[in-house]
């Protein structure tokens, strides 16, 4: 789905639910924000300054994490060398170097415990896992990581009530943290549970942006399903005078 005139902020420690029907442009938007693609026409910029992302590493140098529904794990290998992934930390013996698997076993168990994930032992095959279990690495893996901003991608969906609540808590850690939080979801309600702002998108365009207590369930449903902007959220009309 190509883009057109999409315009998107987002501010430090804020919420921003990405919102549209499947078709509307969430995942290229996605892919622009992580470099995976780069940019036509138009501008990135990042803490006002501009910026041309080339490849999914330069926007992880700039502190932007994202969490994929697929979650980017390796179920065989370790919570630990999971959490590591790409950045496996090494000591030197001699001319050779080894994984440093007891610092990388600490680091991960201190930082998911720092966002309230408590782990049974880093060493535990992630195929072991529940689902939620999964998720919660991820974005424990990418808050921690992420410095700056955390991009989510249906975080939620195929969990239990339980798994959800938790992974909604780990939302609101990253955002207490002071986190930009991109939150895609076709799940209304979370949205208004998390969110501060709702950015809805449409055939590839903005069709609105709300603060999340300016709108309703029922008003979201409604421009998502592409039925446009409620009246009643519509500006009033200038008076004409006489």
């Amino acid at each position: 789905m190509a883009l057109k005139d999409v315009d998107l902020t987002l501010q430090a420690g804020e919420v921003l639910a990405l919102l549209g029907d499947n078709g509307a442009g969430k995942s290229t938007l996605i892919k622009l924000l992580t470099g995976v693609y780069g940019l036509s026409s138009g501008e990135m910029c990042f803490d006002g300054r501009p910026v041309r992302l080339g490849s999914p590493q330069e926007a992880r140098t700039l502190g932007i994490e994202t969490v994929y529904q697929d979650l980017a794990l390796i179920p065989e290998l370790s919570i630990a060398r999971n959490f590591f992934l790409g950045r496996e930390l090494t000591k030197r013996t001699g001319p050779f170097h080894f994984l440093d698997s007891q610092t990388m076993d600490g680091q991960t168990t201190h930082a998911l415990n720092a966002i309230g994930i408590h782990i049974r032992n880093p060493n535990e095959p992630v195929h072991s896992l529940s689902g939620g279990e999964r998720q919660s690495i991820a974005i424990g893996r990418a808050v921690h990581f992420g410095s700056r901003v955390l991009i989510l991608d249906e975080p939620t969906s195929a969990l239990s009530v339980g798994e959800t609540r938790k992974v909604l808590g780990y939302i609101r850690a990253a955002k207490a943290k002071r986190l930009g939080v991109v939150f895609i979801t076709h799940n209304i309600q979370h949205v208004f549970e998390v969110a501060d702002r709702i950015t809805i998108l449409h055939r590839g365009e903005n069709l609105a942006e709300f603060s999340t207590p300016s709108v309703t369930p029922d008003d979201v449903a409604h421009m998502i399903m592409g039925q446009g902007i409620p009246h009643h959220l519509l500006p009033d009309p200038p008076h004409n005078r006489s």
